[in-house]
């Protein structure tokens, strides 16, 4: 176990804040009423958010560990390079110090482009949810989330994956918001904490899967960004029981020793 009494993250020593970013969760988003008139925010605003809350709100002036998943990972990058003296670890799970782009970049702007060229979207001022182009955004994701061994093992038979399919097509209908969706794909724009990697000064334990849709490891770009990071440590995690292709970041089974082997080191 993770966060629990006696667990990794031992929730009798450490505090545990897990903030909603801006336009996801309960924070303010376009769905509120602003819908496309609302800011474009990106990656640094969010953290710069995630800071003053801490600084202002809770009166916090310093963080043991930042962790994140998926986007989170790259926010845990941009904590680090923002504010170094703030933290005393970072823990990335599923993602990569560079800009968006290739097949990463791909997915996401035709998801984008399938909302925004939808007529029924109306700029953002839609009274009912652009089916078609919800329908292509909520296809991609679902190819960017799985992975083949668990999808081939999960649903061995046509008809098993087309039941999940209208099931799971109809859940994320009747809770994703097209401008919601938009603007979350959108953040990511301007993300590319490459040039100051080096301006890292924590303990980094960062984490990926082999079996990543989003980060494949055949690209090599940890192997080289890794080394930009004074004190980062690079753990590719190899297919197995374990491992969920991006949503390995969910299951601290298959990581949770590294986080140990984290907080130990940057243990004061």
């Amino acid at each position: 176990m993770l966060v629990v009494p006696g667990g990794v993250l031992d929730i009798r020593k450490y505090f545990i804040i897990l903030p909603d970013g801006i336009g996801h969760g309960k924070s303010s988003k376009p769905s509120d009423g602003l819908h496309a008139k609302f800011p474009h925010y990106g990656y640094a605003d969010m953290v710069a958010a995630q800071h003053e809350l801490l600084v202002r709100g809770l009166k916090v002036d310093h963080l043991r560990l930042v962790m994140g998943t998926s986007m989170g990972c790259m926010h845990s990058f941009v904590w680090a390079e923002t504010y170094p003296g703030f933290i005393d670890a970072a823990m990335p799970l599923a993602c990569q110090p560079v800009e968006i782009a290739g097949r990463n970049r791909m997915w996401r702007k035709m998801s984008m482009d399938a909302i925004r060229n939808d007529p029924a979207w109306a700029g953002g001022e839609y009274k009912s949810p652009p089916q078609a182009g919800l329908r292509t955004a909520i296809d991609f994701l679902l190819i960017a989330g799985t992975t083949p061994l668990l999808a081939q093992k999960a649903y061995p038979t046509r008809d098993a994956v087309d039941t999940w399919l209208a099931d799971v097509t109809a859940k994320n209908f009747a809770t994703l918001d097209a401008n919601d969706f938009l603007y979350q794909l959108d953040s990511s724009r301007n993300y590319d904490p490459s040039a100051n990697l080096e301006k890292i000064i924590v303990p980094v334990m960062w984490i990926n899967s082999a079996d990543d849709f989003i980060n494949p490891p055949d690209l090599g770009i940890a192997e080289q960004q890794v080394k930009q990071i004074k004190r980062g440590k690079f753990v590719l995690l190899p297919i197995g029981p374990n491992t969920h292709g991006h949503g390995t970041h969910t299951y601290a089974v298959a990581w949770k020793q590294y986080l140990a082997e984290l907080l130990q080191e940057s243990a004061r």
